[in-house]
C-alpha cells in the first residue's frame, strides 16, 4: 500500500510539473477576471495614469497621460479620449488620441471590445479594479492573427499623485496576467500644463524630431494610422 501511495504521488508531481512545463501561448490574450458588480457611470469622467506598462517597451516614452471617459446614452459605447507627451520632446508637445468600446456582455459590463477599425484585430479592456473615487487598474489586449499580443495596463488616479500602498495593491494583480512588474513605469505629471514657450531649440533637434505618426502610441503596438 505504502509502495502504491509512493508511485501515486510521483505520477502527480510530474504531472503538475509538466503542466507548469507547457509553454502559454503569446498571441491569445491571457483570461481576465474583471471587476465585478462595476457600477460604469461611476468610472466616467477624468483619470491621470500615473503607472503604465506594455508589452512592446523596455523604457517609459511617455509623460503627462491622462484620459477622460465618457459614454454614450443611446448605444452604451465607451470613448476613452487621452492626451499625452513624449518624454524626449523638447517642445513638450501635447498629443491625443481616442479610442471607443461596445459592452459585448451587458452581464459583464468592466469587460470591454474595440468598436473601431484602426485598432487591428481583436482589442479587449477590462476593468481589473476601482473604487470610482480615487484610482482604478486598466488592462488591455490585442490580439492580431500570427502576430504576439499586446499587452497594456494603466494604474490611474483622480489625482496626479497616489499613495504608495495603493499602487502596491494594484501592482500585485498583475503578474497573473503575464506582465512583468519591472516594466510597469511610473508616468510623470509634473508641469504638464507648462507651455513651452520662448525656449530656443537648436535647429539640429527639431530637424531630428519624429514626427508623431511615426512614433509609438500608447494603446497600438506601433502606431500605424
Amino acid at each position: 500500500m505504502k509502495l502504491f501511495l509512493t508511485i501515486l504521488l510521483v505520477v502527480l508531481i510530474l504531472s503538475a510539473s509538466s503542466v507548469r512545463d507547457i509553454p502559454e501561448d503569446k498571441t491569445k490574450c491571457p483570461v481576465v477576471r474583471a471587476i465585478r458588480n462595476f457600477d460604469l457611470e461611476e468610472m466616467l469622467g477624468t483619470w491621470y495614469v500615473v503607472q503604465y506598462y506594455a508589452s512592446s517597451e523596455e523604457a517609459l516614452p511617455y509623460r503627462c497621460m491622462r484620459a477622460k471617459f465618457t459614454m454614450s446614452p443611446v448605444h452604451l459605447d465607451i470613448t476613452m479620449n487621452f492626451t499625452y507627451s513624449f518624454t524626449d520632446d523638447p517642445l513638450n508637445e501635447e498629443l491625443g488620441g481616442n479610442i471607443t468600446w461596445i459592452i459585448p456582455d451587458p452581464s459583464q459590463p468592466a469587460h470591454w471590445k474595440h468598436a473601431e477599425v484602426t485598432y487591428e484585430g481583436i482589442y479587449n479592456t477590462y476593468v481589473l479594479d476601482s473604487d470610482y473615487a480615487s484610482w482604478s487598474l486598466l488592462l488591455h489586449c490585442a490580439e492580431k492573427s500570427k502576430s504576439p499580443r499586446y499587452l497594456s495596463s494603466f494604474i490611474m488616479s483622480r489625482q496626479p499623485v497616489l499613495g504608495v500602498n495603493v499602487i502596491s495593491y494594484l501592482r500585485e494583480k498583475l503578474p497573473r496576467y503575464d506582465i512583468d512588474l519591472t516594466y510597469m513605469f511610473d508616468m510623470n505629471q509634473k508641469q504638464c500644463d507648462v507651455p513651452q514657450t520662448g525656449i530656443e531649440i537648436p535647429p539640429s533637434v527639431l530637424v531630428n524630431r519624429l514626427p508623431p505618426y511615426l512614433r509609438r502610441h500608447p494603446l497600438k503596438s506601433h502606431h500605424n494610422d
